[in-house]
C-alpha cells in the first residue's frame, strides 16, 4: 500500500509564491512516477504537472507553464511543487498522484493512488 501526504498550501496574495510538497511511503519511491492535480470547487480535477520515475521528464498545464516547476527527490521520496506568480484563477485543492506507468500523465483516471489533498487559496 502506497500513502500520499501532503503539505505546503495555504493563504497566499495573488503574485505570491507557495512550495507543495508531497511524501510517500509504502513503496520504492524512484519506481513511479508523479503528478499534481487541482480541483477547485464545482470544477473537475484538473491536471497541473507530472514528472517521470528519473525526473528526466517533467509535464505541464499550459495554464502553469512558466510560473509553476514540479521536481523530485528520491532519497527523501518527495516530490514538490514550486508555485510563483500566483493567481486567483489557482486556487484550489491540490492532489499529489502516483502511477505505476508512463504514457498519459494528463489523465487523473491514469493514477493508482492520491494523497488527500491541501488547500491552496489566493487573494486578489
Amino acid at each position: 500500500q502506497v500513502q500520499l501526504v501532503e503539505s505546503g498550501g495555504g493563504l497566499v496574495q495573488a503574485g505570491g509564491s507557495l512550495r507543495l510538497s508531497c511524501a510517500a511511503s509504502g513503496r520504492t519511491f524512484s519506481n513511479y512516477n508523479m503528478g499534481w492535480f487541482r480541483q477547485a470547487p464545482g470544477k473537475e480535477r484538473e491536471f497541473v504537472a507530472a514528472i517521470s520515475r528519473s525526473a528526466n521528464s517533467k509535464y505541464y498545464a499550459d495554464s502553469v507553464k512558466g510560473r509553476f516547476t514540479i521536481s523530485r527527490d528520491n532519497a527523501k521520496n518527495t516530490v514538490d511543487l514550486q508555485m510563483n506568480s500566483l493567481k486567483p484563477d489557482d486556487t484550489a485543492v491540490y492532489y499529489c498522484g502516483l502511477k505505476y506507468y508512463g504514457g498519459n500523465y494528463y489523465a487523473a483516471s491514469t493514477y493508482d493512488y492520491w494523497g488527500q489533498g491541501t488547500q491552496v487559496t489566493v487573494s486578489s
